[in-house]
């Protein structure tokens, strides 16, 4: 989910930074290009990079890459190389994949790391996509703390029930928003992630249903991405006039 959010935001003009902390940075790109997304052609044009805060600076592939924290228990170091390249790619959004990482490697100092990056993300306007990985049947979001340092947190599950699974997406919080309170079936396919927005997902011990909502539901969903785009397209309409 958070390569689809840096990439949808790339086809809208909004410049994107992937920050990783488990995954290789040949890897990400080649995760990128398995979905179709062509991630390369924005980051020759200077519109997207990778922050590798994974290999530490060694290997062949590292010293090619532009931007390396090579220490991430250092929160200056980290902090600057994230400043540097939202700064010279002029980004609009950030994903971190996984803050999940600090945690297991530095419990006691995970969280002040985390809250840094969120002060320098948001310091430069821009909106960031912290990932964050919980064990199976675990109810909290993949550290202590995590929930106070976000203004919302979406989670993705997998359940079995009689040896069929269900994927399914719920939002648990989102500050200053109306949510929706249900569970929402999903898919991962060969173009991302896809949501159900229009069905909810109910499992209980006896039986698993995928249900349409109510209409009045639906309607006002509708009503709020309609609402969403318009302020989008207003934030852009001014932007443009500002720089005539």
């Amino acid at each position: 989910m958070a390569k689809q959010f840096i990439y949808n935001g790339l086809t809208k003009g909004e410049n994107g930074i992937y920050v990783t902390l488990e995954e290789h940075p040949v890897s990400v790109i080649r995760s990128f290009h398995h979905f179709g997304w062509d991630i390369t052609k924005y980051e020759r044009e200077g519109k997207f990079a990778v922050v590798d805060a994974f290999t530490g600076g060694y290997g062949a592939t590292a010293q090619k890459e532009k931007y390396v924290v090579k220490n991430v228990d250092d929160v200056k170091e980290f902090s600057e190389v994230l400043r540097t390249a939202i700064k010279e790619t002029e980004a609009n959004r950030v994903a971190i994949d996984s803050v999940s990482t600090l945690y297991l490697t530095k419990p006691a100092i995970a969280r002040g790391i985390v809250m840094t990056l969120k002060r320098v993300i948001s310091g430069l306007g821009c909106t960031a996509f912290f990932v964050s990985q919980v064990s199976v049947g675990e109810r909290g979001f993949g550290g202590p703390g995590v929930e106070h340092a976000v203004d919302g947190i979406i989670r993705l599950d997998l359940d079995e029930f009689e040896g069929k699974m269900y994927r399914s997406i719920i939002v648990w919080k989102m500050r200053d928003t109306k949510i929706s309170m249900v569970r929402h079936p999903m898919e991962i396919t060969d173009e991302g992630i896809v949501i159900q927005w229009d069905k909810y997902l109910r499992i209980t011990n006896f039986k698993a249903e995928i249900d349409p909502l109510p209409q009045k539901e639906v309607e006002e969903m509708k009503k709020a991405v309609e609402e969403a785009k318009t302020y989008q397209k207003k934030e852009e309409s001014e932007e443009e006039d500002n720089e005539e």
